[in-house]
């Protein structure tokens, strides 16, 4: 019997030439609801964390996430909305719309995997046309809003490695049953490009550039203007 063949993706600078985390915690300094001042402190302060290697991603998703938390969800869901229409719609790029279809076409299952929030991701993976989306879940309070907390296992460096076994064997599935590909820019996503067989540094970072050549693994650089 043929493999089940998968194709995963990481979503920012892989299938979006932006950051969507980084870019909702900017719109929400444009709208208003952050100061530009204290946010760019703090969020500097976790970004030198994630270089270092030392990021509290538990605590990084309660700030990212406090001012979603105390809008609540109408104004939240307006807010991406908005998002949505300003940012992120003119990031998509033909390219990368163009591989997703090419992997649907020829029958795979398509998922993106990423360490950004579900609250931030999964209307972009719905623009992008992916039902499947691994995110970093978001729990609820007992009003059913976000309280700013992770659920589960989050979504980042190995943490993407178990959300994919989980999701594996959910279905009855192990690595072993599925031909897998992975697409990722990242050094961070190491662990799970050495889990697929079709490992794809795709946009890399100079690191994951210098790795991938050195392991013989494909590069992707989707955004490159052909001459």
């Amino acid at each position: 019997m043929t493999r089940p063949r998968l194709a995963l993706f990481d979503l920012d600078h892989t299938l979006l030439p932006l950051d969507s985390d980084y870019e909702w915690g900017e719109f929400t300094i444009r709208i208003g609801w952050a100061d530009r001042a204290e946010f760019g402190r703090r969020n500097q302060a976790f970004y030198d964390a994630y270089v270092a290697g030392t990021l509290d991603v538990h605590e990084y998703v309660r700030f990212a996430t406090e001012a979603v938390c105390r809008r609540g969800a109408q104004a939240a869901a307006d807010a991406h909305a908005q998002f949505m229409r300003e940012v992120i719609a003119p990031a998509i790029r033909a390219q990368a719309l163009a591989l997703l279809k090419q992997h649907r076409d020829a029958g795979d299952e398509v998922l993106i995997i990423t360490a950004t929030n579900e609250f931030v991701t999964r209307p972009i993976a719905q623009a992008l046309g992916v039902e499947q989306l691994l995110a970093v879940e978001l729990e609820r309070g007992g009003d059913g809003w976000y309280t700013g907390a992770i659920r589960g296992v989050p979504s980042m460096r190995e943490g993407k490695v178990r959300r994919m076994e989980e999701w594996l064997a959910a279905r009855g599935l192990d690595w072993a049953g599925v031909e897998s590909t992975f697409y990722s820019d990242s050094m961070n996503d190491v662990p799970l490009l050495e889990k697929v067989q079709h490992p794809v540094a795709t946009n890399p970072d100079p690191r994951l550039r210098a790795l991938a050549q050195e392991r013989g693994w494909r590069i992707l650089d989707l955004f490159e203007e052909k001459k």
